[in-house]
């Protein structure tokens, strides 16, 4: 898949192509330094990555205005989110949706300082106001910045158990987590249950006829 391809997928504006062109070609120029991705998917981003995270938009309540995506590493799916979100955003912003206005808020947490700079830079030459919190999720520092989220995303960070844990303080009762997951999703959600009450629902992968979308609601521990 080329940029041409996942804009016939996806239905996406020129304007935010334009924004995951840039993204695509200052992960190519940093990949060298930072292994941002694995080194056999460079060559497909745009499916591997780009799409894969972009599947969760139509998961995402359109009520949503906080987002946190739990280690972000490269982006994915959360910088990818808020590229696909800018032009949402800056129409709440504006008032033209003829809605009242309600702060938009997009952060990314990511304890590796220097994917956190490779975000910075991303953000800057994209234009796409998000937050980047250089720091441990499981600190209680971070969740004290964060509070209830409307939606916590993740993809490859954790078995579902232990990034409940991490994610349960951003939980309030209206918050939805959309966890990207592999073949594993349903043992995952299996062995979570055990520690966790939560109501989930699974979601087939547009990118791998293995993998599975985790939709979390409700989470309260037993």
């Amino acid at each position: 898949m080329d940029a041409a391809g996942f804009a016939a997928a996806t239905n996406v504006s020129r304007e935010t192509l334009n924004r995951l062109n840039l993204y695509e070609s200052q992960i190519k120029l940093w990949q060298p330094r930072i292994n941002l991705v694995a080194s056999a998917t460079l060559a497909d981003l745009w499916h591997r990555h780009f799409l894969d995270s972009a599947q969760l938009l139509p998961l995402v309540p359109a009520e949503a205005r906080f987002f946190v995506d739990l280690g972000s590493g490269g982006g994915f799916p959360g910088l990818v989110l808020a590229i696909l979100l800018e032009e949402r955003r800056q129409s709440c912003a504006s008032g033209l949706d003829g809605e009242p206005e309600r702060r938009w808020r997009f952060v990314l947490v990511e304890s590796d300082g220097r994917k956190c700079a490779f975000l910075r830079e991303v953000a800057r030459r994209t234009g796409v106001a998000v937050e980047i919190l250089s720091t441990r999720i499981e600190n209680p520092q971070t969740h004290a910045k964060l509070a209830s989220a409307d939606v916590v995303t993740a993809r490859a960070l954790a078995p579902l158990d232990r990034l409940l844990d991490w994610a349960a303080p951003l939980f309030g009762e209206r918050t939805v987590g959309l966890f990207l997951k592999g073949q594993s999703a349903e043992a995952e959600v299996e062995a979570a249950l055990s520690r966790w009450a939560f109501d989930v629902s699974f979601v087939p992968s547009v990118t791998a006829a293995d993998a599975r979308i985790v939709v979390v609601r409700n989470l309260r521990q037993r």
